[in-house]
């Protein structure tokens, strides 16, 4: 039996909250968010660990960032309008059929999408591990902030290259080579 705040891989969904190439130029570490999060994918690919996108209304702020397209399927990619991608009718129902238990959160605004879709995942009875070195806001504050009220909350607070090794488990197979080539 693991301990509950290890992230497992047969537990996980990835989940990208929001970021859309229209917010880059004013979210603070814009390009170390969407670089963690292209790390997370990868390994996620190659650990069969489902992933999804939210969209924060496209229209006004474009699509997610070119940087992550290359992930994005018809089938997981969410368009929002709600700040909480949970309130948006279908996203909790379409999270159920995976049957996993664990929300690896990154994205933006750190105290806006991302907490408050966190805090709603918490509250449907999900364990929503949010990746500091994956979130961001435009003000440093207001993501410390947000942090601070997810880790009360009961959300687990991490780095991406702790789930990164906690999926794999151990050392020595051909996937901890690879996504051991993501990190260095």
């Amino acid at each position: 039996m693991r301990h509950s705040f290890i992230c497992q891989k047969k537990q996980a969904i990835l989940l990208v909250i929001d970021e859309q190439a229209g917010l880059a130029p004013v979210i603070t570490d814009f390009a170390v968010v969407v670089e963690n999060t292209s790390k997370l994918l990868k390994a996620a690919s190659l650990l069969d660990i489902p992933f999804i996108f939210t969209e924060q209304n496209p229209s006004k702020l474009g699509r997610t960032s070119p940087e992550l397209k290359s992930f994005i399927r018809s089938t997981n990619m969410y368009e929002k309008m709600h700040f909480s991608a949970c309130v948006e009718p279908g996203f909790i129902h379409m999270l159920a059929e995976y049957q996993r238990p664990q929300i690896v959160v990154t994205g933006t605004e750190s105290h806006v999408c991302v907490l408050q879709t966190s805090l709603d995942l918490i509250a449907a009875g999900y364990q929503v591990f949010v990746v500091e070195d994956a979130i961001a806001s435009r003000n440093k504050q207001h993501k410390a902030l947000a942090i601070k009220q997810l880790s009360a909350a009961g959300a687990i607070v991490t780095c991406a290259e702790s789930v990164l090794f906690q999926w794999l488990e151990k050392a020595g197979t051909t996937q901890f080579r690879t996504v051991l080539q993501l990190i260095k």
